[in-house]
């Protein structure tokens, strides 16, 4: 590796030294301030890093002659440093950091363990970006593993039987997963004779006219649905959604907000890198699987959520049938028009970004509100606009987003994302996600109606103590909800930066 390597991997660098200092931290018994400020420190260096990194390839700074043009590679070509994976570095460090903050009053319940926990929040980041970055197979593969044992660890971290399940099934899921991943990985590689995506590209584009490699085309198809498969665990879209709302339910609450965002946004990436390099001569037929998938996810997750008592469960579910929205976007790209325009990639990415703020700021209400009624069910929400009314609000402000209602960011991603979908000739499936969209409304208002019109109950936890103030999970819930109101008023930002982080790809 050389010296601009460590430059092109600062990011991921600066996110692994605050691991490795907030372990160091723990073990000399500093407490938990300490150990989620060294954490924040290496989350912030990281964008930092990330925000020169974009600017250098804007060429308005200079300091590294190996990053010229649009895009440059690391470790061997390994690696890509392109504004497409810094957007996804720079969505999965804001989430971290976030998440860090806002679980720092919920890391009390296992103090002695919280520099474990932030170091395996960091670890999980740093596998997360460099799968946004992969270019070649192994890589990607060693990335998703690097992402994905911290996730088990975390999923299982508070103890007790509901956590241990959820770490189980995630551990079973994450193994199947790899498993189906890494054979359609070992059928690609067998029929391309490389792993390298663009290397691919060519391999591919070529099959069609060449019938003498063993097998001929049908084990590149098999490879392709195998990894579509393997990256569908990873985005909890169905049928691969398994256990997922086990384990959302069973896992600390921050890190359930940790999976349905950065996981998802990781997941995202590397589909739409893998997919659109080294399969785009195929693209007309994984399109058309992409729009089954999304069809299947946007139905089976908005009615599933519709019977949910628990609102981990609930949100849940409303994360499959928002991979169906997501993937939707991805059907669009893949579709193009007639005259092989790509159509709409810089959506998929905005609505990832709107998704992220949106979903956080439910999560972190969620985490403020049941610390309140050290209770879960969407019935102990009943009366929070009395007693917890700015909760509630910012609470409210995700449900509307993720409903889809206006001004919210929420809104303007379905705007985007559907309207990409017409061009491409997918009005059915816009038809249908909108029939989803107002099937949803049902059980995300059901919430608002209840803290709004429910009598209010106890406002005691269950050992009768009053909650303590937490200024930090306070501090996330406002950011995050001024966002999703803010991005939906003014979107140009980040679909700018989204616009700017697909050119180099498409």
């Amino acid at each position: 590796m050389s010296g601009s390597d460590l430059y092109l991997l600062s990011p991921e660098l600066c996110v692994a030294a605050g691991a490795l200092l907030a372990l160091v931290a723990g073990m000399a018994n500093a407490n938990r301030a300490v150990v989620t400020a060294v954490g924040l420190l290496g989350l912030v260096a990281a964008l930092v890093f990330t925000g020169l990194l974009w600017a250098e390839l804007d060429g308005r700074v200079d300091l590294c002659s190996a990053l010229e043009g649009d895009r440059g590679t690391a470790v061997y070509g390994a690696l890509a440093i392109d504004r497409f994976a810094l957007f996804f570095k720079g969505l999965i460090g804001v989430s971290a950091a976030l998440v860090l903050l806002a679980s720092h009053a919920y890391t009390q319940r296992f103090a002695e363990r919280s520099a474990e926990f932030t170091a395996l929040v960091l670890f999980a980041a740093v596998g997360m970006m460099l799968l946004a970055g992969g270019r070649e197979l192994i890589t990607l593969y060693v990335a998703l593993e690097l992402s994905t044992l911290p996730l088990v660890a975390l999923a299982a971290f508070s103890g007790g039987q509901r956590a241990s399940e959820a770490g189980l099934k995630y551990l079973v899921l994450g193994a199947v997963a790899s498993a189906i991943l890494l054979y359609g990985m070992a059928l690609t590689f067998g029929y391309t004779g490389t792993t390298v995506l663009e290397g691919m590209a060519l391999s591919v584009g070529d099959a069609a006219l060449d019938g003498s490699r063993p097998f001929g085309v049908q084990v590149l198809v098999l490879g392709v649905v195998l990894m579509v498969a393997g990256f569908g665990f990873k985005v909890a879209a169905v049928p691969f959604h398994g256990w997922i709302p086990d384990v959302y339910e069973g896992a600390p609450t921050p890190i359930t907000a940790f999976l349905s965002v950065a996981s998802k946004a990781a997941g995202f990436a590397v589909v739409m890198r893998v997919f659109f390099t080294a399969f785009e001569p195929l693209e007309v037929d994984w399109a058309l699987l992409f729009a089954g998938i999304a069809a299947a996810s946007m139905t089976f997750g908005n009615l599933a959520a519709i019977a949910q008592a628990n609102i981990k469960r609930m949100l849940a579910y409303s994360t499959i049938a928002h991979a169906g929205y997501l993937l939707v976007g991805l059907a669009a790209v893949a579709s193009r028009t007639v005259d092989g325009i790509t159509i709409g990639p810089e959506t998929v990415l905005f609505y990832l970004g709107g998704y992220a703020v949106t979903n956080l700021a439910a999560f972190f209400a969620v985490i403020a509100i049941a610390d309140r009624t050290n209770n879960e069910s969407i019935a102990s929400f009943s009366g929070m606009g009395r007693r917890a009314p700015w909760m509630a609000a910012a609470l409210t402000v995700a449900l509307l987003s993720l409903t889809g209602i206006p001004p919210t960011v929420g809104f303007m991603a379905k705007l985007f994302v559907f309207g990409a979908a017409v061009k491409a000739d997918l009005a059915w499936l816009v038809a249908l996600g909108a029939v989803n969209s107002v099937v949803s409304a049902y059980y995300y208002l059901r919430v608002v109606r209840i803290m709004y019109l429910g009598d209010p109950a106890a406002d005691e936890t269950s050992d009768g103590e009053r909650p303590v103030r937490a200024i930090p999970l306070d501090l996330s819930v406002a950011v995050t909800a001024v966002a999703v109101v803010a991005l939906g008023l003014y979107p140009q930002p980040l679909f700018r930066a989204a616009q700017r982080a697909v050119e180099g790809l498409f």
